[in-house]
Formats: structure tokens, sequence, C-alpha cells
């Protein structure tokens, strides 16, 4: 580990933190166990020192499909974790109502809230247009564009609308905004980007952004020294498009273990990630995945070190697995914080 302890630490340290699958199952006598278990787990990681817990959003599944309600609830049991989604997927929200709601959420936390956005399942836009309408043309990125710059206009507070007649609350020709207003919540929206392309939209837009365990492009430097090129052009268009300072996180998913029985229990994402490696673009689409960091804590840090992408971005996401028991999530997380965190400067406190 001698290499870690020569790394200076940065100035600022970066944030570290973690995303979930949070399920809404096991539901019994009007209460949600796994409802319940996703709180404690914002607790939990609030005792160990993450920074903000995020939560993916998703629709027609046993994971969460209304993830304000439920961040509203965890950050009142968890009163200093910043809270987010990553991604909330714009093809099935109207825009002005996430703003009412992202805003109030926003209230409601102090200023805690981190909300990532991007498209939706245009793979399966087919079987979701059933339950959420067709679009017009089958044009999913015009429609994901236009609801994100009506959001946008929501939440800066730019007119959404104009008084046609005297109303209760407005004289005619008034401009109606939306409400309510959270200040400093424009500066905590992100985007969630595949590719270089899109990265560099993100920062045209003055938006944060956040980057995934996969890539949508296969380039040649590698996952992640693409994706520290991604953040370098976002970046660099962030500063010609915005006042708003930049800010971008990278996902890393992680198998730590101490014994071989701990191995075991993940030994099925190992194996995964050795098929992921061997089949680079080998699908349907043109996917690449990061490596997965495993073994001791001092391993992981090892592993994690010198990856370009988290040198270039401001925050470290913990990508926890899906359909793990709630210790399972518990204890990665634990043995991220108290295993591997304190060998890798750049997250020093």
């Amino acid at each position: 580990m001698s290499d870690l302890a020569t790394q200076p630490a940065p100035t600022t340290p970066k944030r570290l933190s973690f995303l979930a699958f949070v399920e809404h199952t096991r539901v019994s006598a009007h209460r949600s166990l796994g409802l319940q278990e996703g709180l404690e787990l914002f607790e939990y990681a609030e005792d160990l020192g993450y920074d903000t817990g995020y939560v993916r959003h998703r629709h027609l599944e046993t994971y969460l499909s209304s993830p304000f309600t439920f961040l509203a609830a965890a950050a009142q049991r968890a009163r200093r974790i910043r809270v987010g989604t990553s991604v909330t997927p714009l093809r099935f929200e109207q825009p002005v109502r996430l703003a009412e709601d992202a805003a109030t959420l926003d209230l409601l936390t102090g200023g805690r809230l981190e909300l990532g956005l991007s498209s939706g399942y245009a793979a399966t836009e087919s079987t979701f247009a059933q339950a959420f309408g067709r679009i017009e043309g089958d044009d999913v990125r015009a429609l994901v564009d236009a609801r994100l710059d009506t959001f946008l206009t929501a939440i800066e507070g730019r007119t959404i609308a104009t008084a046609e007649t005297d109303l209760p609350f407005a004289e005619a020709g008034s401009a109606l905004t939306a409400q309510p207003q959270s200040p400093g919540l424009r500066g905590r929206v992100a985007y969630g980007a595949g590719g270089g392309t899109s990265a560099r939209k993100t920062g045209r837009r003055g938006l944060r952004l956040q980057l995934s365990t996969l890539n949508t492009e296969i380039g040649d430097l590698g996952f992640e020294d693409t994706q520290a090129q991604y953040i370098r052009d976002y970046r660099e268009e962030h500063a010609k498009a915005s006042s708003l300072t930049s800010f971008a996180s990278v996902s890393r998913a992680i198998v730590p273990f101490d014994t071989p029985a701990e191995r075991s229990e993940l030994e099925w994402l190992l194996e995964r990630d050795a098929e992921r490696a061997a089949n680079v673009g080998g699908g349907p689409l043109p996917f690449q995945f990061g490596r997965v960091a495993s073994g001791t804590g001092e391993q992981i840090a090892e592993a994690l070190a010198d990856d370009a992408g988290i040198h270039a971005a401001d925050e470290l996401v913990i990508a926890l697995p899906f359909d793990y028991p709630a210790e399972t999530q518990r204890r990665i997380l634990r043995q991220f914080a108290e295993g591997a965190a304190p060998h890798l400067p750049y997250l020093s406190r």
C-alpha cells in the first residue's frame, strides 16, 4: 500500500455516497418491509459518514416508483445525509409537476435534495407506452429534451403560464410560475450521461453530471480513462455556459470480503464482472462496464487508487447490488467506509 500512502490528499475531499435499489415489497398490515429496510439503510449510512444516499427510480418493477415520498421520510430519520435520485426518468414525468414535487422535497429536507434526471428506457419503449402513453413520432430524445427544458424553466422561477382572466390569486395578464420555489435547487440538478455527447450536452445546460458503472460508448482509452475524458469535456462546456459550479459523480461497484463465506455470498457479482469484461460490445448495445473492485478494504482501495474517472470527479458513489438482503447491503457500506475509505487520500476528511 506504499503507493496509496504517498498520494497527496485533495484540498477538498471528494464526497462519498451510495446508490441503492430500495424495494416496496413484502407488504403486510399496510407496511412494506422493503421500504422499512431502505429507511434503515439511510440511517446506517449516515452513521458511517456517507454524504449522500441515492435511490434508483423504476416503474412497473418491485423497486421505488415514487422516490420523493421515500426520500422525504428518509430525510426525516437521517438528519444530515443528502438524498437523491440516480436517475429519475423524464420519459414518465410531467415536468411542472416534477418541479413542484422536487421543490417541496428540497424545502422539507433543508436543501438536501440531489436530483438526478435522465431519459428513460428507450430499449423497451413499446412496453412502457402501454402504461404511460405513446410518444408522437416515437422520438423519445426530443420528448425528453423538451421536458427537461420545461422542468428547468419551472424550477428557475421563470414564467410557465399567463393568467387569461382575473384569478383569485392573480390578475389577468399576470405571469405565473411554478410553486413552491426552493433557492439553490437548480444548482443541484444532475443529468445521467452514458457517453461523451450526452456529457457535453449536460455541461452546456449547466447541470451536474452523473456517470454510472457503464458507458454506452466503447472508446480506445478504457472505461476509467474514458469517463475522465467525459468529465473534462463536461467541465469545459459547463464553464462556457454557466456561472454555477460544475459537479461530477461516478459510480463504482465493489465486492468487499474478509472471509471465504463473504466472498461466496457475492460470487455471482465477480462472475458477472468477468463475463462482461470478456464480452465488451458483444451484446445488442455498445455497453462497456467498469471493473468490480473486490477483496479486503486495502485491496479495494488499491484497485480504486488510480481510477482516472474517480480522480476527475467530485463524488464517488458506491453502487449497491440488487436483490441482496439488507444485512449484506449494510455490510458492503460498512466494509468500504471502515476498510477501504481510510486508505484513499481523496476521501480524507
